[in-house]
């Protein structure tokens, strides 16, 4: 695995998500209202959107931070190196999830807020 090349990947990557997060929390257009009324019913939708933007943001918000770490690790010369062990993650790990800082073991065991 050439690191080069996943710096590259993780580069742009992480330039795609912090598009789609600016898409997701750009204020609203001047003029749109977003309301709910007063009746069972009224702003559902707007406020099961609301909800599940914020869940996206917050994840892709995470992502980034997780990019963050692996460009990190790869300017340290720790890139896949495991924060929770120590041992090498995996090159199976590394090639399917590039920006992991964890092998299997320790993901599964790390409570992530």
């Amino acid at each position: 695995m050439r690191h080069g090349n996943t710096a590259d990947g993780l580069r742009t990557r992480r330039a795609e998500l912090a598009m789609e997060l600016d898409s997701l929390t750009a204020p609203p257009e001047a003029g749109a209202n977003v309301s709910f009324g007063k009746r069972v019913g009224d702003g559902t939708t707007e406020a099961v959107e609301r909800i599940s933007t914020t869940a996206t943001a917050r994840s892709i918000s995470r992502s980034i931070s997780d990019i963050d770490r692996a460009l990190s690790k790869l300017e340290q010369g720790t890139y896949g190196i495991c924060d929770g062990c120590g041992q090498r993650i995996p090159l199976e790990r590394l090639e399917a999830i590039p920006s992991t800082a964890r092998c299997v073991v320790c993901s599964a065991g790390a409570a992530r807020p």
